[in-house]
């Protein structure tokens, strides 16, 4: 890792500290929120896709003693998850490679979870960074209906898929999944009340018919605008950000 700079980060009000890069992709909420869907038990196995530096896998083995998995393209980030599993003392095995040219460590394995936060941008659609490490975790080379395909084959039948993107692949990701899974749920994340969403988890599981439900949004900040120093976040989100607390709508 000599060859980075690295921050230290402090994560759930200070359970895990993660070293992520100083430049290129930097974890923030959007790992911790999909960390706390995850309706995990202990000793269930979850596989994180694109795990980045471990961030929703450490998040969810804060809060449940699961086997934790994950999968990483970046040498640079899967090294980084390596020494944050270390460094905060919580097992999580993560393979370097390929989701399209899926590792042979995993390509007969399924998981009761699998969990992911993909790159939120397709290739080609507006510019697209500079630093390669913000590159490959921010710009998607192959469709998000071929993400969640690769991704689905991991999960064992009953077992569960979540996933949190922009809002508005939310048509994209249904369209992926309704033959595959069941018992979707879709949860909106508003920055505010009356706040057009900008973000959506969904989950589904396999084999399922159960019908889809849309849940309320999870509200992540207080008021209408920012009006003080320091964080304004409600206090559900609080909860899930600061003392990792799952989200209670999705988990029980």
């Amino acid at each position: 890792m000599s060859e980075l700079s690295l921050t230290h980060d402090a994560f759930l009000g200070g359970r895990l500290t993660l070293a992520q890069p100083k430049s290129g992709y930097r974890a923030a909420t959007d790992p911790v929120l999909l960390a706390a869907a995850i309706p995990a038990k202990d000793s269930d196995q979850v596989l994180d896709v694109g795990c980045g530096v471990g961030t929703a896998a450490l998040c969810l083995g804060v809060r449940v003693d699961v086997e934790l998995v994950g999968l990483e393209l970046s040498h640079e980030y899967a090294a980084l998850g390596r020494q944050n599993s270390y460094a905060n003392g919580i097992m999580f095995q993560v393979i370097e490679g390929d989701l399209f040219d899926m590792p042979s460590d995993l390509r007969t394995q399924e998981f009761d979870h699998v969990m992911t936060n993909p790159p939120f941008y397709d290739a080609g659609k507006g510019s697209d960074p500079d630093n390669a490490l913000k590159a490959d975790a921010h710009v998607m080379g192959q469709p998000l209906s071929e993400w969640i395909a690769a991704c689905l084959r991991r999960v064992k039948s009953g077992g569960t898929f979540t996933i949190i993107m922009r809002a508005e692949k939310l048509d994209e990701i249904l369209a992926a999944t309704r033959t595959k899974l069941g018992a979707i749920q879709a949860l909106p994340i508003a920055p505010r009340a009356g706040a057009p969403a900008k973000r959506v988890i969904v989950q589904g599981i396999k084999g399922r018919q159960t019908p889809m439900k849309l849940l309320a949004p999870l509200i992540m900040h207080q008021g209408t605008q920012h009006e003080k120093d320091g964080d304004s976040y409600t206090k559900e989100a609080r909860s899930i950000l600061r003392e990792g607390s799952a989200i209670r709508t999705m988990t029980t």
